[in-house]
C-alpha cells in the first residue's frame, strides 16, 4: 500500500464510520474503483481504531461517567440503579452478538461477505429499512391530522432486552455494506427511540467491538508480518481526525433532519454497483493482496 492509498483510505474511513452509509463498503469501493487492491478486513479493522479514538475523546465525559458509576456499582449494590452504571452494564450485554459472531463468522467476513454484489445488496436492503425507520420516527414525532405526536424514548429507558436488540443490529455490520451505523439507529429507531439516543447508545456500544477487533487484528497481523505498517498507521491517524469532525457534524444534524438522503444516497450507490458489476467494469472479486 502507498501513501497516497493510506491518506485516501484514512480519510474514507473516517468520513464514513459514523454515516449510515458503510465505511467497509466504501473502502472496498475506493480500491476497487482505483485499480487498488482490496485493503481487507484487517486493515479497516486497524483503521476504526482511530476513529473509535475520536469517539472517546468526543463522549469523553460520558464515557468517565458511565465507567466510574460501573465500576463503584460493582462494591455498591445501590449504584446498580444509577443511570450510568446501567449503561455500563448494557454496552457489554450489547456487545454479546457481534463478539460471538465475529469469531463465528471470521472466514466470512474476510472472504465472500467482501465480494461486490453482496455490498451492493446490503447498501440498498438497509437504506429501504432505514428508510422506514426514519418515517416511522418523523411519524410519531409530528404526529398527524387525527392524531397527536407520540413522545419516543430516550436512554433512561434503554432495558436489557432493547440492549441485546441493539447488539443483534451491531452485529450484521459484519457484512460489509450493512453500517454499523445505520443498522444500530434503524433498530433503535424501530424501538422508539429518539434519532439521538439511537444515535449516541450506536457509538457507545461500537466502542468495546471495535477496539477488541482492531486487537485482535494488530495482534494477527504482527504474527503474520503481512500489513504495511506505515501507510496504515498513517491511515489510522488521518481517520481519527476526520472522524472526529464526522461525529461533531453528525450529531447536530440528526437534532433536527431526516435520514433521508443517506436512503436515497445508499439505493444509488447499491443500484450503480450492480449495473458496474454486471457490465463487467467492476469484479465483484476482491483483488488479491501482493502482501
Amino acid at each position: 500500500m502507498s501513501w497516497l492509498e493510506s491518506l485516501i483510505l484514512g480519510l474514507v474511513q473516517g468520513l464514513t464510520e459514523f454515516l449510515p452509509v458503510s465505511s467497509s463498503a466504501h473502502l472496498r469501493l475506493t480500491a476497487a474503483f482505483a485499480g487498488w487492491e482490496d485493503p481487507g478486513a484487517a486493515f479497516t479493522a486497524i483503521t476504526q481504531i482511530g476513529t473509535e479514538s475520536a469517539v472517546l475523546i468526543y463522549f469523553r465525559k460520558d464515557i468517565a461517567n458511565i465507567l466510574s458509576a460501573w465500576f463503584r456499582s460493582l462494591l455498591d449494590k445501590t449504584m446498580r440503579q444509577h443511570p450510568d452504571a446501567r449503561m455500563g452494564w448494557l454496552v457489554i450485554v450489547g456487545s454479546i452478538p457481534i463478539g460471538v459472531l465475529g469469531v463465528t463468522l471470521k472466514e466470512q467476513i474476510e472472504g465472500p461477505f467482501r465480494d461486490l454484489r453482496v455490498t451492493a445488496t446490503m447498501l440498498i436492503v438497509m437504506g429501504v429499512i432505514l428508510g422506514t425507520a426514519d418515517r416511522l420516527a418523523a411519524r410519531d414525532e409530528t404526529g398527524g391530522r387525527h392524531r397527536a405526536p407520540k413522545q419516543r424514548k430516550t436512554l433512561q429507558d434503554l432495558s436489557i432486552r432493547d440492549g441485546l436488540t441493539y447488539g443483534v443490529c451491531q452485529a450484521m455490520a459484519l457484512v460489509p455494506g450493512v453500517s454499523r451505523s445505520g443498522a444500530t439507529i434503524s433498530g433503535g429507531l424501530f424501538l422508539g427511540y429518539r434519532r439521538e439516543a439511537a444515535a449516541r447508545y450506536s457509538f457507545l456500544l461500537a466502542i468495546p467491538a471495535v477496539l477488541a477487533s482492531g486487537a485482535f487484528e494488530l495482534k494477527d497481523a504482527a504474527e503474520a508480518g503481512h500489513v504495511s505498517w506505515g501507510p496504515t498507521l498513517f491511515a489510522t491517524v488521518i481517520a481519527f481526525g476526520s472522524g472526529y469532525a464526522v461525529i461533531a457534524w453528525f450529531m447536530k444534524f440528526i437534532s433536527s433532519k431526516s435520514f433521508m438522503p443517506f436512503v436515497w444516497y445508499r439505493i444509488a450507490l447499491g443500484i450503480a454497483i450492480i449495473a458496474l458489476v454486471a457490465a463487467g467494469v467492476l469484479s465483484p472479486h476482491a483483488a488479491e493482496s501482493a502482501g
